[in-house]
């Protein structure tokens, strides 16, 4: 088969290095990919956004199958318009991507199908939000309700960072993103991602994983799209697993088919592991970043039948066969990322981190003329694995410290809840 897949970050840097794997892909495209994608894909500049580009493109290289990995082109509708093209394609219609396009439509299903989530209430204009807010306590987490690049997200320890956080949305801080606000309380506990495969009947849940989506040491700091991750996720125990299948995962399935909106693809469910158990943060509808690039490592199965059958709408596969080793990746981010960030800067001595074991997923990477460059905030993932996350932590951070780039930074402490649980294991 010819193969596309749409995108340029980690994510698919990490699907690409996984598809290229499989006996059934023949070729692979990548679109608009990046300087490592191009290591094992060809690379063609395009829109995903430009629908008849995705089609012509499609047309012109005779590719069999779409992976479409980012969630701009699956909430603008990309899959429906192949699907109307006849062209196979794997992710969710666009009224399906509404579970991340929308955190108010998540809300409401969550509502019908009796799925444990935050309190929680929906406003298109300041003053009713704010009205509202007085009735709460903080801390409370003030969310944009489209896609808002996982930024969208603010915690306001007090009630005068949450009016702010509210002007700033409906000011216009993540574009329309911030149209509408919803106001959630702010649940403690542990937070864990959960993946499963769906062809909207079927489903077929992935390991486990955890991420740390603030940009600081010890997780604090603004919210960023991912400063890295691990799988297994040890706070997700066999009985925490079962339940977000039962209370979460198949209801949301169950409810997304029953209101004329299956979902085919795969759910992220980001969760909050809490005294009453795993309770929805939100939902995504592609594989997560970082996540996918601790995924693909330990995953042994050949994933693209998979993502056909998926496609096709008819899911046979029931088990997958996954590596009993640790995945942890550290994400190095171009200085100043999340907020405004340096561009253009070189990267050296990628061949001598991944000398030592690792692999190396780019993100916001270009060559330009001989040299490696920076162009995105989140742009290299460096991936070890290890026989404990001890293991695989050291050998990850061996291979980032092998890096020559001055202009970019990383967080140390990636894994440190799961170390934590080690170390005490060890000493049980």
């Amino acid at each position: 088969m010819n193969i596309l897949i749409i995108g340029s970050g980690g994510r698919e840097h990490a699907l690409a290095w996984k598809i290229a794997q499989s006996p059934q892909c023949d070729r692979l495209i990548c679109a608009p990919g990046n300087a490592g994608m191009a290591q094992v894909a060809d690379c063609f500049p395009l829109d995903a956004s430009d629908h008849d580009a995705v089609v012509a493109m499609v047309r012109a290289e005779a590719v069999d199958f779409v992976v479409v990995g980012p969630e701009q082109p699956l909430v603008e509708g990309l899959v429906d318009r192949l699907d109307a093209e006849g062209i196979l394609a794997f992710g969710p219609s666009q009224k399906a991507a509404q579970l991340e396009g929308s955190k108010g439509f998540t809300k409401a299903l969550c509502d019908k199908c009796d799925i444990p989530t935050a309190a929680y209430g929906r406003f298109t204009g300041p003053d009713a939000a704010k009205k509202y807010l007085r009735t709460q306590s903080t801390p409370i987490v003030i969310k944009a309700d489209g896609l808002a690049a996982g930024k969208g997200v603010i915690i306001a320890m007090n009630p005068d960072e949450a009016e702010a956080a509210i002007d700033e949305m409906f000011d216009g801080r993540f574009g329309d993103a911030g149209q509408e606000v919803v106001i959630e309380e702010f649940m403690e506990g542990e937070e864990a991602s959960f993946f499963a495969l769906t062809d909207g009947k079927a489903i077929l849940p992935l390991v486990t994983s955890q991420d740390h989506k603030r940009v600081g040491e010890g997780d604090v700091g603004p919210n960023t799209g991912g400063m890295g991750a691990y799988s297994p996720a040890p706070v997700m125990s066999d009985a925490l697993i079962a339940a977000t299948m039962e209370r979460i995962i198949e209801p949301t399935v169950r409810g997304m088919a029953d209101q004329g909106t299956p979902f085919k693809g795969v759910l992220y469910a980001g969760l909050m592991i809490t005294d009453e158990g795993p309770k929805l943060i939100e939902y995504n509808a592609r594989f997560g970043d970082p996540e996918t690039q601790v995924l693909m490592p330990r995953m042994k199965s050949d994933l693209l039948p998979i993502l056909v059958d998926i496609a096709r709408g008819d899911l046979t596969t029931t088990s997958l066969e996954w590596s009993d080793d640790v995945a942890l990746t550290v994400v190095m981010a171009a200085n100043g990322y999340p907020s405004s960030y340096d561009k253009g800067t070189v990267i050296e001595a990628i061949k001598a981190a991944e000398a030592t074991g690792a692999v190396v997923f780019h993100a916001g990477t270009k060559m330009d003329g001989e040299n490696l460059t920076a162009v995105g905030g989140r742009v290299l993932n460096v991936t070890a694995l290890g026989g404990s996350v001890t293991e695989a932590q050291r050998r990850a951070y061996t291979a980032v410290d092998a890096i020559n780039w001055p202009g970019g930074f990383c967080r140390r402490d990636i894994g440190w809840r799961a170390l934590e649980r080690e170390a005490k294991s060890s000493v049980d």
